[in-house]
Order: C-alpha cells, then structure tokens, then sequence
C-alpha cells in the first residue's frame, strides 16, 4: 500500500497560483486512480480533481474547472495539483488520495495523505 505526502502549500495572493505535489512511496502508484479533496474550517470536506491510473481522463469540481489542473508523473511517483487564478474561497487544508474508484466520493478512497494548507489573501 502507498503513503501520501503533499506539499506546495503556502499563503499567496488572490489571482496568484501554486502547485501542490503529492509524493507516493511503494512500487504500486501507477495502479491507483488519485484524487485532491480540500477541507475548509468548519466545512465538509470537498472533491477538487481525479486523475485515473495513467493520467488518461481527468476530472473536476465545477469551482476549480478552468483554473486548476491535476497532472502526474509515475516516473516519480508523484501527483500535481497546479493552482491558478486562486481566490479566497479557496483556502482550506488540501489532501491527495489514493485508490478512489468514484472520484468524487472520498469514501472510495483508501489511502490519504496529510495534507497541506493553502491560504489565499484577498
């Protein structure tokens, strides 16, 4: 089984961007679906993105689509998550999963990661 480490997060400006990574160890990353949730203080935890196994189909929440965009390399066993165009409303702790096969469920999941935050000033 994988463990998930992200990274990347940080404070930036509203229209500023970041990329968050999520570094896997174990040889059977490029068999898991993957998958970026955010979790904002006081509320549930949101579906951001999903790259299936071989970064063939993505997916997106209607809030990001256009301004984030999920990517991976199996090479190194690390999934991106690249941050454009951030607004406020996006802040919140963000977290890689792995194994998700309906990719907006995060009860699909079976492994996750701790997660980093991101905060966005206005």
């Amino acid at each position: 089984q994988v463990q998930l480490v992200e990274s990347g997060g940080g404070l930036v400006q509203a229209v500023g961007s970041l990329r968050l990574s999520c570094a896997a160890s174990g040889r059977s990353f490029s068999t898991y679906n993957m998958g970026w949730f955010r979790q904002a203080p006081g509320k549930e935890r949101e579906f951001v993105a999903f790259i299936v196994w071989n970064g063939g189909s993505t997916y997106y929440a209607d809030s990001v689509k256009g301004r984030f965009t999920i990517s991976r390399d199996n090479a190194k066993n690390t999934v991106y998550l690249q941050m454009n165009s951030l607004k406020p409303e996006d802040t919140a702790v963000y977290s890689c999963a792995a194994g998700g096969y309906r990719a907006s469920d995060p009860a699909t999941y079976a492994v996750w990661g701790q997660g980093t935050q991101v905060t966005v000033s206005s």
